[in-house]
């Protein structure tokens, strides 16, 4: 009974009775005489399977099952639906995809729930994939319940009028629900308005569903919409002209209002002063006539079926049936839904979809332009989404005349082609065909009815379907995150992250880093960042100051009212209120602050005859709110909930009968002080400050709140050790149906393991270490299993850290590990896009408590979310919270001679023995002047400090300068044994590289920056400029220094010099800037300036720092950090101007000398 038998014939009919009712449920259930199932023949071209339900019902589940007793089943099926049997739609499921599973055997039978019910007469089945060992059978079952429809009809010129029975009504609450099917793709649906300047307006508008909305606001003219001069408050739907029936639910509360068009919902809050929406006299559907003037309309009407109309819980349509005296009905308005006899074709494909009618047809037209015949006249509709396609060829008599008409570029494009050479040479692109929907195709005057196309009787076709326009909008929902625009064509979309602040396919993506400490890792510097404090969340990049110059990193955050003010005249009843606007949303403020390890924020407060509590009873009479909006009283320094000031705590109030030396009320400055910091975080930022004492003679109060600086970031160095392969941490189901980014930091010494899995009933994802050198990515969301696999040159399991990144969305999925080549692959079109998760999160481990990961996990963040690592680990055995060993884990995080120092959670870089500075030592080191304007100098680190280095076989220098003199001397190293190396500025602007035994090395690289490498192998030279240039020199066996006495920067005396150039620049010396020198590792310029008067260096002339090093850090960039600005007037201790102004700038940024044996 519950099998579907039918004959094997091509298209089959099935008239379905409903043989049980349980609930208003139905089971549909034909059963023909033999056969054992529907079965068409081979023959036929695009089979398929129509069942009439004999009325409209409400559909909720398919069942299929193969052909009885043979090798006969469908194994995917297209679901189409129709109220007519004529113009059919495609039944999509939530993520788009319109293929249905079917069968894999005979016998089975698989049931497909609908996501959403479909209310229709006639559905029909198409099979896509059947049996390859045999052929197309099917039995069928259809499971729904009865539907009841209240319909009525309006013919664009009509509409209907609901009528109060008082002159007015108001209403803080309203829902309306409706749905409709539409023949254009304007129309007015609801309609009304107010004398207060209250209205409600929805209407189609191109083919989307506009709502207007506003709650007494005046000012605005009568009509509602886009005409009227209002703004839309929402627009929502897409292609809903397209005959067939769409859903529509407004909720209004207050200003509050949800609107659903089918599916999508969006949520907003209205214009208006008021929370009710009062309408006067009535509200009117279908259009909106003019008072006084029957049959007349101030908007084009709606023009097509409404069914199921109700007001509040009122049944519009009913009463209008019934002809009760609330409904006034203008035109002509019927209560059944007249169908269109026209259905579309839809062409499928872009390079082999045509439709070809006979010739006839066009040769009986006369000659367009000056032809001897009659006229030839076309019309039709078309939809696509494509710019570019062929629509229309016809021959013209006499031959060779053509017309073409053309989509290019988005527009209409109307060719005749006069000869054959014309055409030859204009047909750009003779493969793209028109790929979209037709229909009411008239030629001369005379329709062309598709049935007999599409039944042979007409014409020739390939690649279409018809009695439907299969168009699919692709940008709904919009599946651009993050306010990307999206774009699309037939079969795919684009977005367009343009200003998003994010990147990607679908622009989920940023392009900053999440905190300060972030950027500290990329080795940045102090300045303005761009922060993402939630990653790819919703939140958007906040901009910030990122301090660097301690050992923590202070995120600062400034706001709109930063000066002193000084506040007079204020009192309780009426105080002075300030409100702060920072540089970030309270939203991201909060996740800022939540972020981070402590906040703090100071607030200065002087007072004069200006009392913070009243002394009599402790009201308070000035306060400040915080974060949320909450009063605070208590102030800088002291505890939460208690109203006090850091006086009180410290026990030092200048009068120690008050908490706070502003109650004393003292008519001095001096003494009324209550300055403090605030640095319960939770509470922070301050959003206000209320003052209300300074009414009374004489008192005034002065205060100033400081911006909020945080530290620390919580989740970078959170951590997880895993030392038992059954272990691992849970975390709630994975919430990433439609995309998800997963990042984290690892290492390990075992060779294989999971970092985290989460499964579903099929659906899965998962990353692991799937060998010693190599990361997968795999996962299943319904599609099939995908697999992404990243494979390293040297293992991956040698205990130092490494960064995965995993990402799966709707339109591709990749995988990063550390800097290796990123490794990505595209989504299948039209298929399966949401993840169904229902298991836990498995880190480190799996469900089956096997393949385990050994090892350490960091800094796990999940599409934006941080998850807390070592909280879990402190209740899960085998688990322990924290990782040791930072800085072994990494040798990236301390540069340019840098010391890694490891820390309880972190590290810090000890930069003393390098020429940089800065949390990471990459900052601009210690730069030297000269103030007078042509003195020359000299200094000199004396062999006591490098001699120890004279038994090195290699020698590395790295310098800065900046200056506007030539010739001059840089930088020199001599020996005991007169030997030397010399860098001089040529008279020419040259840069030069002396060797005492060689010829010079010349560079020609004149007013720009340039990057020098220079190494010694005893028979052989090298220089690189700018990593793009290798200068190679042979040496003599000599070449190598031996007992190196001394290293001097500026003037050179007392060294036997032979070579002319070398000389006058030695005894000119250097007027300019030198910035972060460094011999080995020794930075003698740091330590001339950081320890003056030492044996070890000795300084001719006078010496002064300046900050003349940051011109020349700035021009050493050869990159932008991410998100970061320029500082601006920045200082930098440590640096020095050597006789002068600048001109020319020249940088020569790192200098090797090596000796070593000889390569061969």
């Amino acid at each position: 009974e519950k099998q579907i038998l039918g004959l094997s014939i091509p298209h089959f009919y099935v008239v379905c009775l409903c043989r049980r009712r349980c609930f208003l449920c139905f089971l549909c259930v034909w059963v023909p005489i033999g056969g054992g199932g529907w079965s068409p023949m081979p023959t036929e071209k695009e089979p398929w399977l129509q069942l009439d339900l004999r009325d409209r019902m409400e559909v909720t589940a398919v069942a299929t099952q193969g052909r009885y007793d043979s090798s006969d089943w469908v194994s995917s099926y297209m679901l189409l639906y129709s109220d007519t049997g004529r113009a059919w739609k495609q039944y999509r499921q939530e993520d788009g995809v319109g293929r249905l599973p079917g069968n894999m055997n005979s016998e089975a039978v698989v049931q497909n729930k609908l996501s959403h019910s479909i209310r229709t007469r006639f559905l029909r089945l198409l099979p896509l994939d059947w049996n390859p060992s045999g052929w197309l059978g099917l039995r069928v079952e259809v499971y729904g319940c009865a539907y009841k429809s209240y319909v009525a009809d309006f013919d664009g010129r009509s509409s209907l009028l609901y009528r109060f029975n008082q002159k007015s009504m108001s209403t803080v609450k309203d829902v309306v629900s409706l749905r409709f099917k539409s023949r254009q793709a304007e129309g007015v649906l609801l309609h009304g308005e107010g004398q207060r300047g209250d209205y409600i307006t929805l209407e189609l508008h191109r083919g989307r569903l506009a709502l207007y909305l506003n709650l007494d606001e005046r000012g605005e003219g009568r009509g509602g919409g886009s005409s009227g001069g209002r703004s839309v408050a929402v627009s929502l739907g897409s292609l809903l002209d397209d005959q067939h029936w769409h859903s529509v639910l407004i909720e209004r509360f207050n200003k509050q209002v949800n609107l659903t068009v089918d599916s999508h919902t969006q949520h907003f809050r209205t214009k208006g002063e008021g929370d009710s929406l009062e309408v006067d006299y009535e509200l009117s559907f279908g259009g909106i006539p003019l008072p006084g003037k029957p049959g007349t309309f101030i908007r084009k009407n709606f023009h097509g079926c409404i069914e199921n109309l109700y007001y509040n819980g009122i049944n519009i349509i009913d009463l209008a049936k019934r002809r009760k005296p609330q409904i006034y009905s203008v035109g002509n308005v019927t209560f059944s839904c007249s169908e269109p006899q026209q259905a579309a074709a839809t062409f499928l494909s872009s390079s082999a979809s045509f439709l070809s009618l006979p010739a006839t047809v066009a040769a009986a037209a006369a000659a367009v332009a000056g032809g001897t015949g009659g006229a030839f006249s076309l019309r039709f509709q078309f939809r696509t989404w494509n710019a570019d396609g062929l629509l229309l060829s016809v021959r013209l008599a006499p031959e060779p005349q053509r017309v073409e008409l053309q989509i290019s570029g988005s527009r209409l494009r109307l060719t005749l082609h006069t000869s054959a050479q014309q055409n030859t040479s204009y047909c750009e692109n003779p493969t793209t065909a028109f790929q979209g929907c037709m229909r009411l195709i008239v030629i001369n005057g005379r329709p062309t009815s598709l049935h007999d196309v599409q039944h042979g009787l007409l014409g020739n076709y390939n690649g279409l379907s018809f009695d439907m326009c299969a168009i699919h909008d692709r940008c709904l929902p919009n599946l651009c995150e993050h306010g990307g625009q999206c774009s699309q064509s037939w079969s795919s979309f684009h977005c367009d992250c343009s200003g998003t602040g994010y990147s990607g396919a679908t622009c989920h993506n940023s392009l900053y880093e999440s905190s300060c400490e972030a950027y500290k890792l990329t080795g940045s510097s102090s300045g303005y960042y761009s922060i993402d404090p939630d990653g790819s969340g919703p939140l958007g990049p906040a901009r910030v100051y990122c301090n660097m110059t301690e050992d923590k990193v202070w995120t600062v955050l400034d706001h709109s009212s930063s000066a002193p003010v000084r506040v007079q005249g204020s009192s309780p009843q009426k105080p002075y209120i300030m409100r702060f606007n920072y540089s970030a949303s309270p939203e991201q403020l909060r996740a800022i602050v939540t972020g981070s390890e402590q906040c703090q924020q100071e607030v200065v407060y002087r007072c004069k005859k200006s009392r913070l509590f009243n002394a009599w009873d402790g009201t308070p009479m000035s306060w400040w709110l915080d974060q949320a909006g909450e009063r605070r009283t208590y102030w800088g320094g002291f505890l939460p909930g208690v109203q006090q000031c850091s006086c009180g705590l410290q026990e030092n109030c200048q009068d120690m009968n008050y908490f706070c030396n502003c109650d004393a009320d003292v008519n001095k400055w001096w003494v009324s002080n209550d300055t403090g910091v605030l640095s319960y975080k939770e509470h922070l930022p301050v959003s206000q400050i209320v003052i209300g004492d300074t009414n009374r003679t004489g008192s005034e109060a002065v205060y100033q709140v400081g911006a909020l600086r945080c530290y620390g970031d919580k989740s970078t160095w959170n951590a997880a050790s895993f030392y038992q392969e059954s272990s691992y941490l849970h975390f709630p189901t994975l919430q990433a149906e439609l995309g998800s980014d997963i990042s984290f930091y690892f290492k390990t010494s075992a060779p294989s393991g999971v970092f985290l899995e989460n499964l579903g009933l099929k659906d899965f994802i998962r990353v692991e270490l799937s060998s010693p050198s190599a990361v997968a990515f795999s996962f299943d969301v319904g599609n099939g299993p995908v697999v992404l696999t990243v494979k390293s040159h040297v293992p991956l399991n040698d205990r130092q850290w490494h960064y995965v990144r995993a990402e799966r969305g709707v339109q591709e999925a990749s995988l990063q590990v550390d800097q290796l080549p990123l490794r990505f692959l595209e989504a299948p079109a039209d298929a399966h896009v949401r993840l169904q998760l229902n298991s836990q999160l498995f880190v480190g481990g799996t469900a089956s408590r096997q393949r385990g990961f050994l090892g350490c996990i960091r800094t796990l963040a999940i599409n934006g979310v941080h998850f807390n690592l070592e909280e879990r680990a402190r209740m899960t055995p085998g688990v322990s919270s924290g990782c040791p060993g930072y800085c072994s884990g990494s040798s990236s995080l301390c540069h340019n001679r840098g010391r890694c120092i490891e820390k309880s959670s972190g590290y810090v870089c000890d930069c003393s023995q390098s020429a940089y500075g800065g949390p990471s030592c990459r900052e601009g080191g210690p730069t030297l002047s000269y103030s007078k304007g042509f003195f020359r100098g000299s200094l000199s680190s004396q062999a006591s400090s490098v001699s120890r280095e004279s038994s090195r076989a290699r020698e590395n220098v790295a310098f800065s300068f900046l200056t506007s003199q030539r010739p001059a001397m840089l930088l020199s190293v001599s020996t005991f044994s007169q030997q030397y190396i010399a860098v001089i500025l040529a008279t020419n602007g040259t840069f030069h590289l002396h060797h005492h035994h060689l010829q010079p090395f010349i560079c020609s690289h004149s007013f720009r920056l340039f990057t020098a490498f220079y190494q010694f192998v005893s028979t052989l030279s090298l220089i690189q400029i700018d990593k793009d240039t290798d200068l190679r020199y042979s040496l003599s066996s000599d070449a190598e220094l031996i007992s190196i006495k001394s290293l001097t920067l500026g003037k050179v005396t007392g060294l036997q010099i032979t070579d002319a150039a070398v000389r006058q620049a030695g005894l000119k010396g250097f007027i300019g800037c030198l910035s972060s020198v460094q011999f080995n590792h020794i930075a003698p310029l740091k330590a001339a300036l950081l320890n003056r008067g030492s044996s070890l260096v000795s300084v001719r002339g006078q010496l002064v720092e300046s900050n003349c090093g940051v011109l020349a850090d700035s021009k050493v960039s050869e990159t932008v950090d991410r998100g970061k600005e320029p500082l601006r007037n920045a200082s930098q201790s440590n640096s020095a101007v050597i006789g002068g102004e600048f001109s020319d700038r020249r940088v020569v940024k790192a200098l090797n000398c090596q000796n070593q044996s000889p390569v061969k």
